[in-house]
């Protein structure tokens, strides 16, 4: 069975800090961590991002997803699930 990666994205989100998840998916997908990213509503004010890899892959999505968040000033919005 194939890992399910999961995080969590706020809804309300300035111009600049949106772009920059569009930009945190589309490294998921450059570095071919999976083909496409789904989402779900949680609660009134998050989206669940959720995609399968592979369970080789799986430690180094989660990292990438971590440096990105730190790297551009995403911890209070980005979550790791």
């Amino acid at each position: 069975m194939e890992p399910i990666i999961r995080f969590r994205v706020r809804k309300e989100l300035d111009p600049t800090t949106e772009r920059s998840i569009r930009k945190l998916k589309g490294g998921l997908i450059a570095q071919a961590f999976t083909d496409i990213i789904y989402f779900d509503t949680e609660e009134p004010d998050y989206y669940v991002h959720y995609f399968t890899t592979t369970p080789n892959d799986r430690d180094r999505a989660c990292e990438y997803i971590t440096s990105y968040s730190l790297s551009n000033s995403l911890e209070e919005v980005v979550y790791l699930l």
